[in-house]
């Protein structure tokens, strides 16, 4: 693909918002760091959000569409992806402080049939087992084409470990879960994230269902082949993915994970099962602590975009790297870009 040099020039200077952070060194990194992801040209466009001490700044660049120079901007609507999940562990945490589930809970006493398959020689799958990838559930749920199909693919599950010993990266998981949390709420679960996430922190950007002008503003993004890829049609309830959003958007919701005089966050970032010396699971969040660090993080990837979405509480800052590429390399080098970023701000006095 040939790019003429006015394209090159407006597609790689950034677009800035009204919600600047006032350091010109913090502007300089992001810039190096975005520049940089997109000298890699299966990369075509990056927004970069960086809060920090309650000050936010949120830097586009690149172009949405190949050869079209048409960059992102604080409009521009993202699918979230898998940091959807983190949205549904957040309600779980509510529901747990509610007094509406428990940890323990045998999750086979939300459910309305028996599932006698559900359990390890007489262990059963526990709400906590949800939450952190461990009840042995697979990937991907046997059956997705809708609702009722999902019920008709628990029974064909076996459960080889026992539940709460072995992480395994679930996507049916995070969707019993979010069925579970509709149930005892009674509600449904896009209302749930609505009264409970988006309402209170005034993201009224960020959404499971979209309108026509919407629709307009999500982007469509690529694989390594630049080849245009479909955006994610959600068939469940949204516990997985699902939730489209905007950077400025993304700004309040790190503003709510680094409230700590919040009880539910503080509740979400609980560490609930220890995967390494220094790693663990909380509710839907990958929580790294050790003598230096303490970091909330998910990747978010799905069909032509992906995203890192980063809290750093002793900080009290969040980074979120987000881009309309996806292959199988994406995330790690988003992963870079966010460590990079964390890294170069820090060394700025």
């Amino acid at each position: 693909m040939k790019y003429s040099t006015t394209v090159l020039f407006f597609a790689l200077i950034g677009c800035k918002s009204a919600h600047t952070i006032n350091n010109p060194k913090v502007d300089n990194a992001i810039t190096k760091n975005a520049v940089q992801l997109l000298e890699d040209k299966r990369f075509h466009s990056v927004s970069i959000v960086v809060l920090k001490d309650g000050k936010s700044i949120t830097r586009h660049f690149g172009e949405l569409t190949i050869g079209k120079g048409n960059k992102p901007d604080d409009s521009t609507l993202y699918e979230l992806a898998s940091v959807t999940k983190t949205f549904t562990g957040y309600i779980a945490s509510k529901a747990i402080l509610d007094k509406k589930l428990n940890l323990d809970d045998d999750i086979r006493i939300y459910l309305s049939e028996p599932y006698p398959n559900l359990e390890f020689k007489g262990e059963p799958i526990k709400v906590k087992h949800l939450i952190t990838h461990t009840s042995g559930f697979p990937n991907f749920p046997p059956k997705s084409e809708n609702k009722e199909a999902f019920f008709e693919g628990l029974r064909l599950i076996n459960i080889e470990t026992k539940p709460g010993e072995v992480y395994s990266y679930s996507n049916t998981a995070p969707e019993l879960t979010a069925y579970i949390l509709e149930k005892v709420y009674q509600k449904p679960f896009e209302e749930l994230v609505n009264e409970f996430v988006l309402k209170p922190n005034k993201m009224d950007q960020t959404k499971f269902t979209l309108n026509e002008n919407d629709r307009n503003r999500l982007v469509k993004g690529y694989n390594d082949k630049n080849e245009l890829m479909p955006n994610f049609n959600r068939t469940l309830w949204g516990g997985i993915s699902g939730l489209h959003s905007t950077t400025t958007d993304l700004v309040k919701y790190m503003k709510l994970q680094l409230d700590k005089s919040n009880v539910t966050v503080n509740e979400s970032h609980k560490k609930l099962f220890k995967e390494g010396s220094d790693f663990w699971e909380g509710y839907h969040w990958y929580i790294i602590e050790n003598d230096n660090q303490l970091i909330y993080r998910h990747h978010g990837g799905i069909y032509g975009m992906q995203n890192w979405f980063v809290i750093y509480p002793k900080q009290n800052m969040g980074i979120s790297v987000l881009t309309n590429a996806s292959f199988n390399e994406t995330g790690e080098i988003l992963e870079k870009v966010v460590d990079n970023l964390y890294n170069d701000i820090n060394a700025i006095q």
